[in-house]
């Protein structure tokens, strides 16, 4: 797809030499010089910056300077007072990323809504509450964050759809900071909303943390809109922008949907035809051949059908940590999506969470560990995850087994069941 950007070309010593004078002063950053000690220098010595120099700076910062993702991720909010001002905008005019229903468009089309929610009805609400806390004017506010807390499925979509992407092209520095930022925000609106359910007059506390969240939202728009999208645009093809527009839907919107499906100019295969070939499908047709089992004999179709109508969620892990399979069930506790098989499963979970992943695996292959249980309180669900070791019949470690399952029903039961249901 390179081909078809007018791309901004910049001599390679040229490149490396920003680069590296943006790292110095982000260290500064981390030294505690404040952003406006560096700022006249930054836009003396760098001028504009191209977004493929920012994502470059994070990833080195992480992956050559040793620097933490949670450090990075909290310089994040600092550099982007410096960069907003000097990030090179890229205008193309008529391209895809414009029409209904690609996934930019989506993107933005959710920003919009997230930004009228935030920046007039949720800041209106956080100043009548601090004039009268009401229960009037508090129910409100839990209203506006009940509603907020729907960008967990705009943000999904960026981690479970477009970082698989990204990593693909060798990108993690800048998907890693982005997710930790992510779930930042999310533990912000659940803990106002606990706050403002369980009132006890701290208004003046609710308040600075009502700032931060619209603050932090603000903030993670023009990250994704000034450096994560444009990223991506330049990275990505055709074809990997229409699998992700495909599977938007197994995730969900955000307060916005898509007006229309998004159908390239040129005439696309039919959905399914070019699909990897971990699919294991052919066009839409149900997989061919039989596999024989100790116990029996079914048919590939067969077998997958039979999966996908147990009622747990199955995800399995091989040897060397990469996601191969999933079922597909018609309700899905947590999404997943196509983009994540291939990937390794620390990249499938947020920068905070993945040394509990590595823990378990190392578990799991040393033979400390066979299973692990895990259980979650989620609206009306109680979840039930359990982790088994998948060992060959030498025990050597084949990989791990994820089974996950709403329980409350079985909670729920009671006395005895001898008769068919009517």
């Amino acid at each position: 797809m390179s081909e078809l950007i007018n791309n901004r070309e910049v001599d390679v010593p040229e490149q490396t030499r920003r680069q590296n004078l943006l790292k110095e002063i982000i260290k500064e950053l981390h030294a505690g010089k404040s952003v406006e000690e560096v700022k006249a220098r930054f836009e003396e010595a760098v001028g504009d910056v191209t977004v493929a120099e920012i994502s470059a700076m994070e990833n080195s910062l992480m992956m050559e300077e040793g620097i933490p993702v949670a450090e990075v991720q909290r310089l994040c909010s600092v550099h982007t007072a410096i960069f907003k001002g000097s990030i090179e905008q890229i205008h193309r005019s008529n391209q895809p990323e414009e029409q209904p229903g690609h996934p930019v468009h989506t993107f933005k089309l959710e920003n919009r809504e997230i930004e009228r929610l935030v920046n007039f009805r949720l800041d209106l609400h956080a100043g009548k509450f601090m004039k009268q806390d009401s229960a009037d004017n508090i129910y409100k506010l839990l209203e506006d964050l009940s509603l907020l807390l729907d960008l967990d499925k705009h943000y999904s979509r960026k981690e479970n759809l477009l970082f698989p992407y990204l990593e693909k092209y060798g990108i993690y520095g800048p998907t890693k900071v982005m997710w930790g930022v992510d779930d930042g925000i999310r533990a912000m609106i659940k803990a106002a909303k606990a706050a403002l359910s369980d009132y006890q007059g701290n208004a003046a506390e609710i308040d600075a943390m009502l700032k931060d969240i619209i603050r932090e939202v603000n903030e993670m728009i023009f990250k994704e809109e000034n450096i994560l999208l444009p990223m991506a645009l330049e990275k990505l093809t055709e074809d990997e922008w229409v699998k992700i527009a495909r599977e938007s839907a197994e995730i969900g919107f955000c307060l916005a949907a898509p007006e229309q499906e998004w159908i390239p100019e040129r005439s696309p295969e039919p959905e399914g035809a070019s699909e990897d070939a971990e699919d294991g499908k052919e066009g839409t047709a149900p997989a061919q051949g039989f596999i024989r089992f100790e116990t029996g004999i079914l048919s590939l179709h067969q077998l997958e059908t039979v999966l996908n109508h147990l009622p747990v969620d199955l995800t399995f892990i091989d040897e060397n940590d990469v996601v191969r399979y999933f079922s597909h069930g018609k309700e899905r506790i947590f999404a997943r999506t196509k983009a994540v098989i291939g990937r390794t499963v620390q990249n499938c979970h947020p920068p905070q969470s993945v040394h509990v992943v590595e823990k378990l695996l190392e578990d799991f292959k040393s033979g400390r560990k066979d299973a692990e249980d895990f259980w979650i309180n989620i609206r009306d669900k109680f979840i039930y995850i359990r982790y088994f070791a998948v060992r060959d019949e030498q025990g050597k470690y084949m990989g791990t087994l994820e089974f996950t399952q709403n329980i409350a029903p079985i909670r729920a039961l009671e006395g005895q069941k001898r008769i068919l249901s009517e």
